[in-house]
């Protein structure tokens, strides 16, 4: 189905509320390296520019920090990712932080505008703030909301300004398609740390989460199946990978915002690979590896690298 596998390194960290995430994708290519795989040689890599000189100043955006430049990220995948697709490649990014995915999701919807996308989104947060909602302002946590065109304004604590309006409907309306994916073709994967306004809008909007212990009861190879099933009217998915999604204690605290008993490797790939294996998925992201705050030199990387080296074989096979 694809020629080939373009690696797109997203090294964007303004939406994040620690430091490091920008090294992440360069992190995985020196895990390469140290392997002595050639893998990043073997394939196309192209380099979204970033705009994290914003974080030199202060941000004007409260309650959506940074949201001038992840509108200008939001641009940037459009054109990026349709460039992939029309050379027959199958996209691959390797990210920093979790707040560009909406974006990603809006490009695929961009480049297949009459195909439905499912979305599944394996990560410790449900990542379905909004400015009205967030408590923190750090746009990692609304990258779902975007694709949704939810706003959650019931649940609202915060009053944003005329500016911060306008720059988060245009999030929303990006490639002049809203909303992106509907809540039935969203499932979530070991998200286990949200606060109480996500938990009403997944409540209200029905998306499903298959926590940690369900996985490990039922198995990775039937939740793939239930997932399947679950999404079997959408014409192709994206997976979106957040290494917070595994357990820090099994590979390290390299991320911003590690939550304890997540998925153990062998289960994340597991799951990703039967995904993949079905010929469905049009895309894949790994996000928020962060080099700068791991305990054990780059493991968290290393983990990752692994992943990814076996995600790429089934997508090529």
């Amino acid at each position: 189905m694809y020629k080939d596998i373009t690696f797109l390194l997203n090294p964007s960290e303004i939406t994040a509320g620690t430091r490091g995430a920008s090294l992440g994708p360069y992190a995985l290519i020196t895990a390469a390296r140290k392997n002595n795989s050639k893998l990043f040689g073997s394939h196309p890599v192209d380099c979204l520019k970033d705009c994290n000189s914003l974080l030199d100043k202060e941000s004007n955006f409260k309650y959506a920090k940074n949201i001038d430049g992840l509108v200008t990220i939001f641009e940037e995948l459009g054109g990026k990712i349709k460039s992939i697709y029309s050379d027959g490649n199958f996209p691959f990014l390797l990210s920093g932080d979790h707040g560009s995915a909406g974006g990603t999701i809006a490009a695929i919807r961009a480049a297949y505008p009459n195909k439905r996308l499912g979305v599944i989104w394996i990560d410790a947060h449900g990542d379905i703030h909004s400015p009205y909602t967030t408590p923190s302002g750090n746009m990692h946590g609304m990258p779902l909301s975007t694709a949704l065109n939810e706003d959650n304004k019931e649940c609202g604590v915060n009053q944003i300004s005329d500016l911060e309006t306008e720059l988060w409907d245009t999030l929303k309306n990006m490639h002049g398609i809203t909303p992106k994916i509907a809540p039935e073709d969203l499932v979530f994967v070991s998200v286990r740390d949200t606060e109480e306004q996500e938990d009403r809008v997944i409540e209200r909007l029905g998306i499903k989460n298959y926590a940690v212990s369900e996985v490990r009861e039922k198995t990775s190879d039937t939740v793939v199946n239930e997932i399947l099933q679950r999404l079997d009217a959408c014409d192709h998915f994206y997976i979106s990978f957040d290494v917070d999604s595994m357990d820090p204690v099994v590979t390290s605290h390299g991320t911003g915002t590690p939550v304890d008993n997540g998925l153990f490797p062998n289960e994340a790939e597991g799951i990703m690979q039967g995904l993949i294996q079905s010929g469905k998925v049009s895309c894949v992201e790994f996000v928020e590896i962060n080099p700068c705050l791991d305990e054990k030199k780059n493991e968290m990387a290393e983990v990752a690298f692994g992943l990814v080296e076996k995600l790429v074989a089934t997508i090529i096979k």
